[in-house]
């Protein structure tokens, strides 16, 4: 008696990110001046791109821990919400 071979199981690839933890990203990289930052790094200077991120930083402190101490509460919250699933888009998985 041959044995039969069992089926492949194709299991569809899908990855997860943090709708918090993207928009405090997010969030950070504009207070951040970073989209300034990079276009002057890919233009060569990048002592001015750094002294750009360096002033941006600085100035908008306030705003930047503002951003920092809501995700915190944001990731508090959504911990007592358990595995809820905001939004999927293809492979990918948002959750809060």
């Amino acid at each position: 008696m041959v044995r039969r071979r069992r089926r492949s199981v194709r299991r569809k690839k899908s990855f997860t990110i943090s709708a918090i933890e993207t928009g405090a990203a997010l969030s950070l990289a504009s207070s951040a001046g970073v989209d300034t930052a990079l276009k002057t790094a890919l233009a060569g200077n990048l002592p001015l791109a750094l002294s750009t991120i360096q002033s941006s930083v600085a100035s908008n402190k306030n705003k930047i821990i503002g951003t920092i101490g809501a995700a915190y509460v944001g990731k508090m919250l959504a911990k007592s919400f358990g595995n809820a699933q905001v939004a999927k888009l293809g492979p990918i998985r948002i959750k809060p």
